[in-house]
């Protein structure tokens, strides 16, 4: 009998903010996906009954309860995935909210803001990591944020950094990453940004979507090589939490 596929619940939280190509690599990697389009009223689970977590991007900060107020049951469904060490991802918001959760500290507005394909650096911690091991020392990948972390959790690996934000990718624990950019989004997400906003900002709407376009095959192809090792690790926790149940099963 074949196993059913690991779920992985994604949690979104603005309309266009959806898991785009990621959602794709991983159901291509036998992972399935359960969207929560909590910024529509679905409710978020009670309790995490999935076998991993990702949380997408979103113009929020991670405890901003009173414009976004599942974020509370954002934290508390990511608290207990850390606390039964089950796979999370968490991306731009995602990743500021898995921070906060472990104990780290997300500002609003803090730093200069990053939009667009921006060079993602690679620190020597990476290359060992999981998911980050053998990627070149340079990757780029879309940003669009304001907020950032500005701690990171005490215990957490800082695997990546940027020219204008040091906290681009972390890992807490075993297997929760936290990543700053968008590995989901193409080229063409740039095109419905705010873009007198960007002006104000000090960038070129069309000179971001050039240079998007640009770098994304190479973009493409290691965050792909990320999402796929990603996939592998939810497969591997689920492989064990099976073979531990059927244990308890055998000796009751």
């Amino acid at each position: 009998m074949t196993a059913a596929a690991p779920s992985v619940l994604v949690v979104q939280h603005t309309k266009n903010g959806g898991a785009r190509r990621l959602g794709d690599w991983l159901n291509d990697d036998g992972l399935k996906l359960d969207v929560v389009p909590a910024f529509d009223g679905s409710a978020l689970p009670a309790r995490l009954e999935h076998d991993a977590v990702v949380v997408l991007g979103g113009g929020y900060l991670p405890d901003d309860d009173q414009r976004a107020p599942w974020l509370r049951q954002t934290r508390a469904l990511v608290a207990e995935a850390l606390g039964r060490d089950r796979p999370i991802l968490g991306i731009c918001l995602g990743g500021q909210l898995l921070a906060q959760v472990a104990g780290g500290t997300v500002e609003a507005e803090t730093g200069l803001p990053e939009n667009g394909s921006t060079p993602i650096h690679m620190r020597a911690e990476a290359h060992d990591d999981p998911l980050f091991h053998d990627l070149p020392d340079v990757v780029p990948a879309i940003e669009h944020h304001e907020d950032a972390i500005t701690a990171l959790p005490a215990e957490a690996v800082w695997l990546a950094s940027s020219e204008r934000c040091p906290y681009q990718a972390f890992r807490y624990g075993r297997s929760a990453w936290g990543v700053q950019f968008h590995p989901e989004v193409t080229p063409d997400r740039i095109l419905e940004w705010n873009a007198d906003k960007l002006r104000r900002q000090g960038f070129d709407p069309q000179e971001l979507y050039r240079q998007a376009l640009t770098d994304d095959a190479a973009s493409a192809r290691h965050w792909r090589t990320v999402a796929s090792r990603f996939a592998d690790v939810v497969h591997a926790s689920t492989d064990t939490s099976a073979a531990a149940e059927e244990k308890r099963e055998d000796h009751p």
